[in-house]
């Protein structure tokens, strides 16, 4: 099936409000664990509109989980509304939350013909925190067969989503202990522990010859103090990134050398603790992807080639590892500059925005119509999900504490 004229006349009965919605998202960024009136609008529209809503799933206070249908094929929306600090929208994600919202209300009304049980499920924290590892961990996406959603780019064209994926990336703080002491009088009694910062960091920026393309780390150092005391403590975040978990690991590993090194050297102590479960590579399920690119298609955003490897990461890969998934990259006609910064921050307030975030909303209802009332996709789909959950059992049972909680410090920003 590929006539949208259904989808489009559901979505436009409420597009205004979806719209406010996406406009007020962008007008008052919350960052990371802190989306509550985002949460709140969200959630709001869902339920006035006929989903069920649970709010506050999984023990944390800006997810949320709403359901409607009772179909044997269970598709879900994610919804992401996370800004970032001092910023705001740079990545977009109050289109992210429009699009997906519209997905949910252009289908809502199908959803006993298709055979369809939806839900979107509200994901704070994908900037920092990796909410929906946590919502993983907590079972909220146990029992679902496939997952979506559309991210926003400054790219100007639409790509084939097939063959396009991300970084993994892990972070993590890593402290040094010495001993204070007064930096005139008595120097050597100390053990500057910022000492041991300073080798770790020219260890790390030595180590940058070796990596492989497609690999990043990065080192911010969070200490402070004064001339006349040798430093007790120094402490450093950071991360890396690699196109394969093997890679990553392997580059922890070599990352995690030059903290070691820096630690003998100066005679400090060296704690490293992780700040945020690890966000895996992104994988784009076929059969999905295919549907996607035939419906950007009937939106009249032709296909121009694929982008490969977005150099950036996202807790949707982590998804994508358990649940078939589609995450495309769609470019905001017109717009420049990167992700992340002021100048696409204000792209994802554009009317140019706002109507890749209405494309997007009918091509992933669209998406899940054709899944649903196509036997092979449906099959195939329901094939795939299987598979990959009973990979997430075998990794849960010989890894049950691989995830990370997100450090208090994370939570609060």
């Amino acid at each position: 099936m590929t006539d949208d004229a259904a989808l489009l006349a559901a979505f436009a009965a409420r597009r205004e409000e979806v719209h406010a919605l996406a406009r007020g998202i962008h007008a008052d960024p919350e960052t990371a664990f802190e989306e509550h009136r985002a949460h709140e609008s969200c959630a709001d529209l869902l339920e006035d509109a006929g989903f069920v809503l649970e709010r506050g799933i999984a023990e944390l206070p800006t997810a949320f989980r709403a359901t409607i249908g009772t179909g044997s094929l269970v598709a879900a929306l994610c919804v992401e509304y996370d800004a970032l600090p001092g910023i705001g929208h740079g990545c977009g994600h109050n289109l992210i939350a429009g699009a997906s919202l519209g997905a949910a209300l252009a289908l809502a009304g199908q959803l006993a013909a298709l055979d369809v049980t939806l839900q979107v499920i509200g994901t704070p924290a994908e900037e920092h925190g990796g909410g929906k590892q946590l919502l993983i961990d907590r079972g909220v996406f146990d029992g679902v067969h496939l997952a979506l959603m559309s991210h926003p780019t400054p790219h100007t064209d639409t790509y084939d989503v097939l063959g396009s994926t991300s970084q993994a990336v892990g972070r993590w703080r890593a402290t040094f202990t010495g001993r204070g002491a007064h930096a005139a009088a008595n120097p050597a009694d100390g053990i500057n522990a910022n000492d041991a910062a300073v080798i770790a960091q020219v260890a790390a920026g030595l180590l940058r010859q070796r990596i492989k393309d497609g690999q990043r780390l990065a080192l911010v150092p969070q200490q402070s103090g004064v001339t006349n005391i040798v430093p007790e403590t120094a402490v450093i975040d950071v991360e890396c990134r690699a196109l394969t978990m093997p890679e990553f690991e392997t580059l922890w590993q070599q990352l995690q050398a030059c903290f070691e090194g820096a630690a003998l050297a100066t005679g400090t102590a060296l704690e490293i603790t992780a700040t945020e479960p690890v966000y895996e590579p992104l994988l784009q399920d076929e059969v999905l992807g295919t549907a996607w690119n035939a419906a950007m298609q009937r939106r009249g955003r032709p296909l121009n080639g694929s982008l490969g490897v977005m150099a950036a990461s996202t807790d949707m890969g982590n998804v994508s590892q358990r649940v078939p998934s589609l995450h495309p990259f769609v470019g905001i006609t017109g717009a420049h500059g990167a992700l992340h910064t002021r100048e696409f921050a204000a792209h994802a307030d554009s009317a140019e925005g706002y109507r890749l975030m209405d494309d997007a909303a009918i091509a992933m209802a669209g998406v899940i119509r054709d899944i649903a009332t196509t036997p092979s996709s449906r099959a195939a789909v329901l094939a795939r999900a299987a598979e990959l959950a009973r990979a997430a059992e075998l990794a849960r049972a010989s890894e049950p504490d691989r995830a990370a909680e997100p450090a208090e410090e994370n939570r609060q920003e």
